[in-house]
Parts: structure tokens; C-alpha cells; sequence
């Protein structure tokens, strides 16, 4: 039997919605027999009579051509196969899709806000992943009357979409490497210039291995050399992040410090994922073993988690726009007590002196940025770029 067409569509409510929930009835009632184990206590548990979920139910499977729930008296109503597989495919879906659907709603959240209110501000920002900007976003709009419209991308492509001048400002973030990197110096120095650029500090994050937890793993993932395999042992089967991350450059940055070769990693290349839910979920589902990501995103699959990094989140505009109404009421939102907040019922977040704008050479000395009058940055910038300022100077 072909598969049944798939029509997405969006609706408005009074109430409105926060976070990226995708409202499907037939999803909805497949978890609540799932969860209840039987079709009265789903249709309690959803709101409905037991007369409406059995014909939804009925209904469901002549459009699927398959059996959806198995049951016998006196046993628990169950999920079929069919069911089980087809849940278990669109929870991994939706969670690969969770950033997608979020920067979309909260686009066309945008759209109408400018309707009804054009003379608020509002920025463009693209940014590197993370489970925290949407709750900055909500933040800015309800406190300051910011639009942020907001566009995940990886480290690089937010910095290049910033001198292109696509986006008003871009997020990205670098580990706490006294040492310094040459990997992340390569691929994030060209794309900041000292004198031009304005550092604002934003929040801290953990950075490290997830895996799930069994009697056959526990504890073994203590640094990115346990990914190689043991003599005896299966090869871990790693998904990555992809190519210009800020994650897959601490990954490069992290396999090169163990003296090891991507390719000795499998997956290392050949499985990619651009969120840090999406690895995530990859690893809970078992269609991969171990990736690497914020502690945030592995408590919420209960995965098991080894730290690696602390690091910092910073957000980068054009000196001209530092002064501008939009990065001023997001610079206020950042110092605001709400965001520290909201960092706090994240695992692994932190404050790192939100709303301050930090010097790039001192933020970001492992970087060496050329000195004064050498190719960049000349004595006036280096001044200009060497200064820290509070929200509100």
C-alpha cells in the first residue's frame, strides 16, 4: 500500500505556544495507549470519550492499511509492531526537526508582531546551535519588545553570514583552552577583526561525551581516545557534528590533542548531525553510539555524560551597530536577572558576564590576533578594541 501523503500546516491559538511541539492527533493518541496501557485511560488522559479514540483508532488504520493497537481481555492494550516502529521513527524525526520548527514558528511569530507593533526593534541572528537563544528570544520580545528572529548555522557560517552582512548578529562559541588552538584559530580568526567587531558576552556551557548508559559501557568514556576500541571490543560507532560547527571544530581540536586520526574514529566523517539534539537522539535511538555535545541535551535523553570543555557563548556585531536600539535592548535582556534564570534549569549553563562587551584580544587571547599596524587592526582600532563595557555605557 502507498504511504499516505503528508500535509503540514500551521493555525493560531489565543493561548499561543512556546517551545517547538508538533500537535499530530494520530502521534498524540499512539503515546497515550502507549503510556496508559489501554484506550480508556488514553482517552482520560487526553480529554476524550472512549467512543472517539476507538474510532480514531479505526480510522488511523484504514488510512495506514496496518493494525495499530493489539489487545486481549484482560491483558493491557499494547502498540503493534507497526505502531511502535512508526512512534518511535517520528519521535526521532521531530527531534531532528525541533530547531527547524522552532526558528520557523518563532519567524512567523515575527511576521506578526512587526504587523501590529512596527516601530519596535528587531535583529537578525544566526547562530550556533543551542538549547538557551529560543528562551533568550522569548525574553526579548516579552521584556523589551525585541524581535529576534533567530537562524541556527553553524560557528563559521554565522560569523561569514555577519560580514556578508546577512544577519545583525551572530552567535558562537570557543572552549576555555589556555593553551590555545590552532584549529580554532584557523577556521574563526579570519572571520573576526579586532577594531571592527564588538564581543558581547552571553553564557558558559559543558561540552562533553554522550553515550548510553549499560552495564557493558559504564564508565568508559572518560576523554576521545576510549572511542577506539579496546582489543576485543566493538568499534564505537560515533556520530559527529558537522563541518564549520563550533562542535566539530572542538572535536577536531580534542582528536588532535590525543595524538589520534579522524579515521582511526568510525563515523568520524560519514554520520553527521547539525544540532546538538539531533546527536543526541541519534545516540538514545542506538542508531549511534556515542557523540559529543552539551550536557543539556544529553540529560534530556538520558544519556549518560562525561565533561570535557567548559566554553563560552558569545554573540558578535559590527562596531556600528553596537549603539543601535535593537543591540541595546538585547544587551539589557542579557544582564537581566530572567536570563540568569533561565540558564539555571539548563544542565551545565552558566552566566559568564552576560550583556558586557569584552575586548576580542582579551576575551580571546589564544587566537594571537597580529598586533597593532601589522595587517588588521591599526593603534586606533587596537584602542577601540581593547574595552569592556557594561549594559547601559
Amino acid at each position: 500500500m502507498q504511504a499516505p501523503g503528508i500535509h503540514l500546516r500551521y493555525t493560531f491559538d489565543a493561548s499561543g505556544q512556546t517551545g517547538a511541539d508538533i500537535e499530530n492527533p494520530l502521534f498524540d493518541l499512539l503515546a497515550a495507549v502507549e503510556q496508559r496501557g489501554s484506550i480508556s485511560q488514553a482517552a482520560a488522559a487526553l480529554g476524550l470519550s472512549y467512543r472517539h479514540v476507538w474510532g480514531a483508532l479505526k480510522h488511523w488504520e484504514g488510512v495506514l492499511g496496518q493494525p495499530l493497537v493489539l489487545w486481549a481481555k484482560g491483558k493491557r492494550a499494547r502498540l503493534s509492531p507497526y505502531a511502535q516502529r512508526l512512534l518511535w521513527a517520528e519521535r526521532q524525526a521531530r527531534t531532528r526537526m525541533t530547531p527547524h520548527v522552532e526558528a520557523l514558528r518563532t519567524e512567523l511569530m515575527r511576521v506578526f508582531s512587526l504587523a501590529q507593533d512596527t516601530a519596535g526593534p528587531w535583529l537578525e541572528m544566526f547562530a550556533s546551535h543551542d538549547l538557551a537563544l529560543p528562551r533568550l528570544q522569548q525574553l526579548a520580545e516579552h521584556q523589551q519588545g525585541l524581535h529576534l528572529k533567530l537562524r541556527f548555522a553553524g560557528s563559521e557560517e554565522a560569523l561569514r553570514a555577519l560580514l556578508d552582512g546577512r544577519c545583525s548578529v551572530a552567535g558562537f562559541h570557543v572552549p576555555r583552552l589556555p593553551e590555545g588552538s590552532s584549529v580554532f584559530a584557523r577556521a574563526l580568526r579570519p572571520l573576526l577583526k579586532p577594531g571592527r567587531h564588538k564581543l558581547i558576552s552571553s553564557h558558559s556551557r559543558c561540552q562533553g561525551l554522550m553515550w548510553r548508559d549499560s552495564a557493558s559501557t559504564a564508565h568508559r568514556l572518560h576523554g576521545v581516545a576510549a572511542l577506539l576500541p579496546a582489543p576485543g571490543q566493538p568499534h564505537w560507532r560515533f556520530v559527529n557534528r558537522q563541518p564549520g560547527s563550533g562542535t566539530r571544530l572542538l572535536m577536531d581540536h580534542l582528536v588532535r590533542q590525543a595524538g589520534l586520526q579522524p579515521e582511526q574514529i568510525e563515523g568520524y566523517h560519514s554520520r553527521c548531525e547539525h544540532t546538538h539534539l539531533a546527536v543526541a537522539a541519534a545516540v538514545a535511538s542506538g542508531s549511534a553510539d556515542a557523540g559529543l555535545g552539551i550536557e543539556a541535551a544529553a540529560r534530556e535523553f538520558g544519556l549518560a555524560f562525561q565533561p570535557l570543555v567548559e566554553e563560552d557563548y558569545y554573540l558578535v556585531c559590527l562596531k556600528d551597530t553596537l549603539s543601535s536600539p535593537g543591540v541595546q535592548a538585547l544587551r539589557r535582556c542579557l544582564s537581566d536577572a530572567a536570563w540568569m534564570r533561565a540558564l539555571q534549569t539548563l544542565p551545565g549553563y552558566g552566566a559568564h558576564r552576560p550583556g558586557e562587551v569584552l575586548s576580542l584580544t582579551r576575551a580571546l587571547p589564544c587566537w594571537h590576533f597580529p598586533a597593532p599596524g601589522r595587517h588588521e587592526v591599526g593603534p586606533a582600532e587596537q584602542a577601540n578594541a581593547d574595552t569592556t563595557t557594561r549594559p547601559g555605557q
